[in-house]
């Protein structure tokens, strides 16, 4: 089984972790290292001889644009992940539209291809926010990665089907691919890559996947970032105890890690997938909001 390997593009300040302590007007302030991260894992994907989809945020793209263009050189998929890295749920529906049409234009007059796949930042359609499939739809978007089906103090959707499903709107609908998940009866786990790939041993993610070759028939969906395989970036002074461990937890061992997770398992983009499914009659369907 091929499974769907996904990189979200975005530097080691702008993370949901440091919002309280780095506000977005000081980006430009900050020591910029997602270009040099964003090539070292094109080449360990290109070593692997693996296909994967890069969700790019839009102030990475306008900043540095050859990135975006040497992903798309390098045969990967370029994907959507919004503009400025906010909570979707904490933005008006007026400024996601507006935010998400402009990463979305920009990424393609930087690769001259359509752009048909979407993440929110931080995976932060939920509930709250799911409003924001129907903008999606609006936009042109044929799929979406946002929701995970756990909960979490800053995200998820409880109770979203954990499978590939057509997620319903009143403006059309759109192929949603929820992050993996292994369950343990009642107990959803988190499986999916990022900082759990950083939090649990390699060979625990190793039998997660195996586990989930076995027993379920839709691809397993891996996600990381480029700075997770950056022991060396800058400490962010000020950070609260939990952020920071959150977020440097493990950071030394990540690119062993992924290398070994490029020669165990067989990977595709995303785009691909979708193309699979939404030839699927029988997919389900799910109206989100309702």
């Amino acid at each position: 089984m091929s499974h769907a390997l996904t990189v979200d593009v975005e530097d080691y300040f702008q993370v949901a972790a440091f919002f309280d302590v780095i506000p977005a007007a000081s980006w430009d302030h900050w020591p910029s290292r997602v270009r040099d991260t964003t090539h070292r894992v094109l080449d360990l994907i290109d070593e692997a001889d693996r296909r994967a989809t890069f969700f790019v945020l839009g102030w990475v793209a306008e900043r540095h644009p050859e990135l975006v263009r040497e992903i798309h050189r390098r045969g990967h998929e370029v994907a959507c992940h919004g503009y400025s890295h906010q909570y979707v749920y904490g933005q008006a529906p007026t400024v996601f539209r507006e935010e998400t049409c402009r990463s979305k234009h920009l990424l393609e007059q930087l690769t001259g291809e359509p752009v048909t796949g979407y993440r929110a930042a931080s995976y932060s359609i939920t509930p709250e926010s799911s409003w924001a499939l129907e903008i999606l739809v609006e936009a042109g978007f044929r799929y979406d990665s946002s929701i995970f089906p756990i909960r979490h103090d800053h995200y998820g959707f409880p109770g979203a089907p954990l499978v590939p499903h057509w997620a319903e709107t009143a403006s059309g609908s759109l192929l949603e691919f929820p992050l993996t998940t292994a369950e343990f009866g009642p107990l959803s786990l988190p499986v999916a890559g990022g900082g759990y790939f950083r939090l649990y041993p390699y060979s625990f993610t190793r039998s997660m996947i195996r586990r989930h070759q076995r027993t379920r028939s839709d691809p397993f969906i891996f996600y990381l970032h480029p700075w997770e395989i950056d022991p060396d970036q800058p400490r962010i002074p000020n950070a609260r105890l939990r952020s920071r461990l959150r977020h440097y937890l493990n950071l030394k061992h990540c690119e062993a890690r992924l290398t070994r997770l490029l020669n165990d398992f067989e990977f595709q983009t995303m785009g691909e997938l979708s193309r699979t499914y939404a030839a699927r009659p029988e997919l389900e369907r799910y109206r989100y909001g309702d």
